[in-house]
């Protein structure tokens, strides 16, 4: 791998960010949980050195609770990547919140299941990570910072409730996430947060609402044609989020210097195996 081939930088999301870059690289990486979704693509976003990879690659030929988030995760730090920005479509659990809106979480509540949830499920001495606070601070404030440059409606803070799909939630659970509190729903977010804590990366999502979750405000059942809709027509805005965010994003550090705690997740902790440098 040349060193142009390496990124400080990663962002997860669909197919279309390709468009992102004028000129790339594609990169094929291999990893101990198998093949990620895609190849990665490395670029120049803002004078910043990006790796992409499609979430659920090339075609959407991944359902969420068949993405292999560990090796996505693990493919992107064996590049260099050490921060992560990954946006995601979502329902929201509150009327205010309409389509077009976008949150930045602060809090994930996982209800997935059937999904490999740790890089470290290996013999060898057990790995526990803290995980009390899911989202880079600093990933964050940079996110909300640029949604607002881009004029866009942002919820600064909220928990994105995160289900194991492929199906939308009924009414009753939507009600019930409401019940709890919750702000937003959405089928992608874990374990791919926690993959990242666990491989002392920091990570940031950005969430697009594209409707309002099943009985909100007196709604009806969401459609894949009505979230792909609105998606579409909100999804220029969202890249140029993106953009402003990346450009903005700290500088990289060394892994052993870092200062960010996402970064310090590991200290102190014996690991069964080595982490991609």
């Amino acid at each position: 791998m040349t060193s142009g081939q390496r990124a400080d930088l990663g962002l997860i999301g669909g197919s279309g960010f390709y468009e992102f870059f004028d000129q790339a690289d594609r990169i094929s990486v291999s990893t101990p949980f198998g093949d990620p979704s895609d190849d990665l693509v490395v670029g120049d976003v803002g004078g910043r050195r990006v790796a992409f990879i499609a979430r659920h690659g090339q075609g959407h030929r991944f359902p969420p609770h068949r993405v292999n988030y560990r090796a996505n995760l693990w493919a992107l730090r064996s590049v260099g990547v050490r921060q992560v920005l990954a946006p995601c479509a979502v329902g929201s659990l509150r009327p205010e919140l309409g389509p077009g809106t976008v949150v930045v979480p602060d809090q994930v509540v996982d209800r997935t299941w059937g999904r490999e949830h740790t890089v470290y499920d290996a013999p060898g001495p057990v790995v526990h990570v803290g995980f009390a606070d899911p989202y880079c601070p600093r990933g964050r404030e940079v996110a909300i910072e640029a949604a607002r440059g881009a004029q866009m409606e942002v919820a600064e803070a909220g928990t994105l409730a995160v289900i194991n799909g492929p199906r939308f939630s009924s009414k009753a659970e939507s009600a019930w996430h409401q019940q709890a509190g919750w702000t937003v729903v959405g089928m992608t977010a874990m374990p791919e947060a926690a993959i990242a804590r666990e491989l002392a990366m920091c990570f940031t999502t950005i969430a697009l609402v594209t409707d309002l979750d099943a009985g909100v405000d007196g709604g009806e059942a969401v459609t894949h044609s009505e979230v792909l809709a609105v998606f579409g027509r909100n999804v220029d805005r969202l890249k140029s989020v993106l953009r402003s965010a990346l450009a903005a994003m700290p500088a990289a550090e060394p892994d052993e210097t870092a200062s960010c705690s996402c970064r310090r997740a590991l200290d102190g902790i014996t690991l069964p195996f080595t982490l991609p440098a």
